[in-house]
């Protein structure tokens, strides 16, 4: 593919059919959705409103950073804060495919349509690719920003029509898109991360407890695989308890699961070979540092049969 060529065509695209009115782009701070942003603002320049949503279920320091990111690219980025809105709606919620539908139900139907109610904006960009697009149409997973292709109209349900200049890349396209587009390093080769985010890496009720659990456990995952070159590594906290030992007591505590794969589009993946001495830091890092934690797994299962994602 010529991605200059496509880059152009879709920045007349996204002109031809905005028009004169206006736009929302919704940041996550993933490649994604900064390839969209990017692209909505070099079409629409002004017109174009761009938003985090601070859903409370993101990595430590995400929203300081992406709009921090996007304003050296000259694009003003308002947080939104709805953490209560989608606590609300995961309370209970234990079933992946009904925390992926309340996550997903919370940002088109509480949080977008209100922010375009009250800005009378008319058009939503988000940063669906074609690799969401078959895991949900084959029931692997839904993608929480798949909506037409589930028989969804987000004109009739929501009161605005989506935009979606990636659908038909999948995450390597979208990555030399990025490039092009002038995006940072760090955001063209930012791994992939869940629409439901950290929610997506709770088994069982993503409470505040059990996300302030696995957000600690992300940020030391992160910190000691970055220089790994794996496609994608996370932890992921447990439903179920293990008994443990502590200062010679037994301690009933949390399990955490660490996935790290190799992949080119995520379509497959292989479980990445990390040195004993790595696993064992991150074990002792996991184990010492957050309150609870007493038993460490290492996941070495490909795609397939497993998916990369545990939710």
């Amino acid at each position: 593919m010529n991605y200059k060529k496509f880059i152009k065509e879709k920045i007349k695209e996204i002109r031809e059919i905005v028009g004169e009115e206006k736009a929302l782009s919704v940041l996550s701070g993933g490649v994604d959705s900064s390839a969209v942003t990017l692209l909505g603002y070099k079409a629409l320049e002004r017109n174009l409103k761009v938003v985090f949503v601070d859903n409370g279920l993101m990595r430590e320091g995400e929203p300081e950073s992406v709009v921090k990111n996007f304003q050296k690219l000259g694009i003003k980025v308002e947080i939104v804060n709805a953490q209560n809105i989608f606590f609300k709606a995961l309370k209970g919620k234990t079933d992946p495919e009904e925390k992926r539908k309340a996550v997903a139900t919370a940002f088109y139907k509480d949080i977008f349509r209100e922010i375009i109610k009250e800005k009378k904006i008319k058009f939503l960009f988000q940063g669906t690719i074609l690799t969401d697009i078959e895991e949900t149409v084959a029931g692997i997973k839904r993608q929480h920003n798949v909506l037409a292709q589930i028989g969804i109209n987000p004109q009739k349900e929501f009161g605005y029509q989506v935009i979606e200049p990636l659908i038909k890349l999948r995450k390597d396209g979208v990555r030399k898109v990025s490039k092009l587009l002038g995006l940072p390093r760090s955001i063209c080769q930012r791994m992939p991360f869940p629409g439901p985010a950290l929610s997506a890496r709770v088994i069982g009720e993503a409470n505040r407890q059990k996300i302030t659990v696995v957000r600690k456990a992300t940020k030391v995952v992160e910190k000691e695989l970055k220089n790994s070159g794996a496609f994608q590594y996370f932890p992921v906290l447990m439903e179920d308890r293990a008994t443990g030992l502590r200062n010679n007591k037994r301690e009933f505590g949390s399990i955490i699961i660490l996935r790290c794969v190799e992949s080119v589009d995520a379509r497959k993946a292989q479980p990445t070979k990390l040195p004993w001495k790595l696993l064992e830091k991150i074990t002792k890092r996991l184990t010492t540092e957050i309150p609870g934690v007493n038993r460490v797994c290492y996941d070495i299962t490909p795609k397939p049969p497993a998916t990369i994602e545990y939710i």
